[in-house]
């Protein structure tokens, strides 16, 4: 279908409404026996973030494996497995290198995507992340400078994803489905760390050595990458086996064309005034200090505060991610839901799953503070995080309300002050618990992410919007590509 068709004139009104075209739109694709372009592209989004958290992930799980293991006595050490010899202080430093890399191309990875497009931004991260992650047994070496330098450079590459997938949405997401295709994307994060843990966990049962993680999860991108070049256009425009009437719907729908907006530039002064931006950037951040809070120091506070090993209690370590992926899978549909039964406003579902999401968090928070046996633990961190899964549907979509044509510039802003968290968090959480032992030092860890959860809901609740802002307006008008003769027979 050729992109000149596109021309700019008013939008028809043949369809009534919103939920009008949606429920016509899909009936007739139904009809045709062709599965709907936008959500295979969802089902690919999906299947990336899977990747991108696998990717992520598995370092993590293989550590454990590279590294030496000794029995220490009072006289003496005895080496029991082989590996290498690297202090817990340079361990941190290779599992934290991912996110000095992470941190630095949101922002460039945002303004790219909405420059360039997002398709093979969001493929080509992951793809070049595959490579390096099959080359990291290669540069594995009792020296951690090169296995360092790797990190961070796939932290540099991943750190344009989560950006670049808000471009692909921005052209691709009809209004009342767009939580739903975001949300379930974002959910394959979880999903793929929970397949990471297990199928890692599979491969040291099965008796293979820690560089099968690396191999097998870099070619699962790999094969990926493939599959999206070949299966996903930049837009439904530039889609070539889209039907008419699907294009039809999501142009209209979302009220501008491709050729509308890829000239426009950002209007950054505005963007950085936005207190609907920062309001969605405080929500960040708040979910992600909680998120980091809790997967990396509970394994330390049951361990040692609890005497229980959450290493080796097996399928727990991954019921919080499980429980997560299907929460945040779930709430983009019931999000849509309430938008298009119940014509609630845009931003009364988005402040109701953040706000609430945030305070149920905090109380769950506070809870693990004072719980006395591993079982009250998993129970308060699989509700917080749970619960926490319905954020997602609120602040992590809100971008494309309030700017759709911006909307990967301002995920690049939001996500590089939520990295912070995952840089700050664990380090701020051994200044404060000195003894590991001590629960009351656990407590105000507790209470400090309870409290940021707190600030997250206030200032979401105060100055979140849902309407598109003011300086993110676009020329309307788009040239119908279903002919009137064709909408008669609809």
């Amino acid at each position: 279908m050729a992109e000149s068709s596109l021309e700019k004139r008013p939008i028809t009104a043949s369809f009534q409404t919103a939920e009008e075209r949606h429920d016509l739109c899909n009936k007739k694709l139904s009809f045709l026996g062709r599965f709907p372009k936008r959500y295979v592209v969802g089902i690919m989004a999906f299947f990336g973030f899977c990747n991108i958290y696998a990717l992520r992930a598995n370092l993590s799980i293989a550590i454990v494996a590279m590294v030496a293991k000794y029995n220490v006595t009072n006289e003496s050490s005895t080496l029991i497995e082989p590996g290498f010899d690297w202090s817990p202080k340079q361990q941190g430093l290779i599992l934290g290198a991912f996110f000095y890399g992470y941190i630095f191309t949101q922002l460039p990875g945002g303004f790219l995507a909405n420059r360039f497009g997002g398709k093979f931004l969001f493929g080509g991260g992951i793809f070049i992340t595959a490579v390096l992650t099959i080359l990291t047994p290669f540069c594995a070496q009792p020296n951690i400078t090169l296995l360092v330098v790797v990190r961070v450079l796939e932290g540099l590459c991943e750190g344009v994803t989560y950006p670049s997938i808000h471009a692909i949405w921005a052209k691709w997401a009809p209004p009342l489905e767009k939580t739903r295709l975001a949300a379930f994307a974002f959910s394959g994060s979880y999903i793929g760390t929970v397949l990471s843990l297990l199928i890692s966990g599979g491969l040291f049962s099965a008796g293979y050595k820690w560089p099968s993680i690396f191999y097998l999860f870099g070619s699962f991108g790999i094969l990926w990458f493939v599959c999206w070049c070949f299966m996903i256009a930049e837009s439904p425009a530039k889609h070539s086996t889209i039907t008419d009437t699907e294009l039809d719907y999501i142009q209209s729908s979302i009220g501008y064309t491709e050729e509308q907006t890829e000239n426009l530039l950002p209007p950054w002064l505005d963007i950085l005034r936005s207190p609907a931006l920062w309001a969605i950037v405080a929500a960040h951040f708040a979910e992600n200090w909680g998120f980091y809070t809790w997967l990396t120091e509970l394994p330390s506070f049951m361990k040692y505060a609890l005497n229980f090993d959450l290493q080796n209690a097996g399928y727990l370590a991954a019921l919080p991610y499980f429980v997560m992926g299907l929460v945040v899978m779930n709430c983009g549909l019931l999000a849509d839901y309430l938008l298009a039964r119940f014509e609630m406003s845009v931003v009364a579902v988005r402040k109701i799953f953040t706000c609430g999401a945030f305070l149920s968090q905090m109380v769950f928070m506070v809870a693990a503070g004072y719980v006395m046996t591993p079982v009250a633990a998993i129970v308060c961190l699989t509700i917080a995080v749970g619960l926490g899964g319905f954020a997602w549907g609120g602040f992590s979509v809100n971008h494309l309300d309030i700017a759709p044509q911006y909307a990967s510039i301002l995920m690049g802003i939001s996500n590089t002050f939520a990295t912070i968290p995952g840089i700050v968090s664990p380090a701020l959480t051994g200044v404060i618990v000195s003894d590991q032992h001590d629960k009351g030092e656990w407590q105000v860890v507790f209470y400090l992410a309870a409290g940021i959860y707190l600030g997250g809901c206030v200032i979401y609740g105060l100055f979140a919007s849902g309407h598109r802002q003011s300086w993110a307006e676009v020329p309307t008008g788009y040239m119908s590509q279903v002919d009137e003769n064709t909408r008669d027979d609809l």
